[in-house]
């Protein structure tokens, strides 16, 4: 996945809250500008640090809503936490990243204390087929750029729009910096929009502004599955729909709102 010329990790820390994003973020819509999916990673690791900092009992995040202002240039970012309704078992916290002054991403996230249900826990969300028996797929054949080029993929494709795969990366989140399972996973949670296109990006383009993930179980283990539907509405909104997995079975859901642009 890497050689002695190519970045060992997506960020390095260059100061308390400022990072360097490194070729490995390049992003599949222009070479220039990151993939948004390591910055949203990066964002709920900020977020895990600063939790740990100010309480020691680390209340995991249940929900992370994001918010993606606008393209970011491969370069060094900005990141900024604060906390919005604290409390004892839940709390609000905001996360923003920003590149020269300006915001980028921002992420709310509500973070909930644990209760013992296991005697109750239960879903009726479906589990896909595990990774090893679905077939590799390689993104890159459909997407460019350095963080899709980084990403393990195994797919089983109903049709364009409709596909359950699984996602997993050997490419550490930021360099020689310990990051949770739950970091790494957010850092591939963009990527479902582009796992099953419903047509090839040269006839539209179809980023999502935005993505919220519900998170009912923490992920465990390399491999992030998803079982993902893509819809593309008459009048330029879309919607990709994922339910998320690792290899125990489903752990939440995620939605992207799309920008659906015919290319002329």
């Amino acid at each position: 996945m890497h050689d002695a010329l190519t970045p060992h990790a997506y960020f390095r820390r260059l100061g308390a809250d400022q990072f360097e994003a490194t070729t490995r973020v390049g992003g599949a819509w222009a070479a220039t500008e990151q993939h948004v999916s390591p910055a949203l990673g990066l964002l709920a690791h900020v977020i895990e640090l600063h939790r740990d900092a100010r309480r020691d009992d680390q209340l995991p995040l249940a929900r992370l809503s994001f918010d993606i202002l606008g393209a970011i240039p491969i370069d060094a970012v900005d990141t900024h936490v604060e906390v919005l309704r604290p409390g004892r078992t839940i709390e609000l916290v905001e996360a923003r990243l920003s590149h020269a002054g300006r915001a980028a991403v921002v992420l709310r996230a509500w973070l909930m204390k644990p209760y013992e249900t296991a005697s109750v826990a239960a879903t009726p969300l479906a589990r896909i087929a595990p990774p090893d028996s679905m077939a590799p797929w390689d993104p890159s054949t459909f997407w460019p750029g350095g963080f899709v080029g980084s990403v393990e993929v195994r797919r089983a494709e109903l049709e364009p729009g409709r596909a359950a795969f699984w996602l997993r990366t050997n490419v550490p989140l930021v360099e020689d910096e310990p990051v949770s399972d739950l970091a790494r996973a957010v850092g591939l949670f963009d990527m479902a929009n582009g796992m099953t296109p419903r047509v090839p990006s040269s006839m539209v383009h179809f980023p999502n502004v935005d993505l919220t993930a519900h998170l009912f179980e923490s992920p465990r283990g390399d491999w992030l599955g998803f079982d993902t539907a893509v819809t593309f509405g008459a009048h330029g909104i879309g919607l990709t729909a994922s339910t998320i997995h690792d290899v125990h079975g489903p752990i939440g859901t995620i939605a992207q709102c799309l920008t659906v642009r015919p290319r002329h």
